[in-house]
């Protein structure tokens, strides 16, 4: 499962956004908040998200670090380090970034489905916690 969501998300850095939309749940309570924009709740919600997501990534690929891994039998929560290098944009040059990104999966009958997915930016301790950037 977690490989076939490294390769997916390795895809989307190249603006398809296909393999990943195909490991999200189809369930309204599927989640996703993303560096472009607001949380977002239900499929329809996250099918525009990610279409709208990918379509700012070009020529990228991604590495990722995992930091914990919680499973039970019907729930897995992973804390990665997603290492990206891509096109971000109209940029015609190749940009580093991290992400740091939680991601909840669902047993949904025989196959589990991606049901939450958080990706931020904050790969760095900050003494102005949520006043960064500003």
């Amino acid at each position: 499962m977690i490989d076939v969501y490294h390769v997916a998300a390795d895809e989307f850095s190249r603006g398809d956004p296909k393999p990943v939309k195909a490991l999200f749940s189809e369930r309204e309570d599927v989640t996703l908040a993303n560096p472009f924009g607001p949380a977002v709740r239900g499929s329809e919600e996250v099918s525009g998200a990610l279409d709208y997501a990918s379509s700012r990534f070009r020529d990228g690929n991604v590495s990722f670090e995992r930091i914990a891994i919680y499973a039970s039998p019907d729930l897995a929560t992973i804390l990665e380090l997603e290492r990206w290098n891509a096109k971000v944009g109209g940029s015609e040059d190749l940009a580093p970034f991290d992400l740091r990104v939680t991601s909840t999966f669902r047993r949904e009958g025989n196959a589990w489905k991606l049901v939450h997915r958080h990706a931020d930016p904050i790969t760095t301790r900050d003494a102005r916690g949520p006043l960064r950037g500003s």
